[in-house]
């Protein structure tokens, strides 16, 4: 399998981020949860997008900083993840994060999702926030 990712910006400017770097990153995430990578991609849009998207497929009224649609088959994680620059930073202010910081969470929380990590169920919320941790510091061991 040839693995793939495009990073695709609809309504919005790319995000300034070292894409080779966070693939090779996004590939470990994968291999930490006995994964590997096929086809991904990450579509950068805004909150008007995000609401369409959710609505459209969904059936979901509201915003988000993600949503992931999942084509995986077996250990090979694929899929198309739209992101919420808006929300991304709306978020980031909230919590006294960091924009980046919470942009990487936030496409490592999707690459998640395709390895079987769940977020919407009792007790998933932290399971999910403790992986996005992990995820985090797996990045930043590697490029400090």
């Amino acid at each position: 399998m040839i693995k793939s990712f495009q990073w695709i910006a609809d309504g919005v400017d790319t995000p300034s981020l070292r894409f080779t770097i966070i693939e090779a990153w996004l590939e470990k995430v994968a291999a930490a949860h006995d994964k590997i990578v096929g086809p991904m991609t990450y579509i950068f849009c805004n909150d008007d997008k995000i609401i369409s998207v959710n609505r459209q497929f969904l059936q979901h009224d509201y915003y988000t900083d993600i949503i992931t649609f999942d084509y995986s088959r077996g250990r090979m994680v694929s899929g198309d993840i739209f992101i919420s620059l808006d929300t991304v930073a709306t978020n980031a202010e909230s919590l006294g994060e960091d924009y980046s910081t919470e942009l990487l969470r936030v496409i490592a929380h999707g690459m998640l999702h395709l390895c079987g990590i769940n977020d919407k169920g009792p007790g998933e919320r932290e399971i999910m926030e403790a992986h996005e941790n992990d995820a985090l510091k797996m990045y930043f061991a590697d490029n400090q």
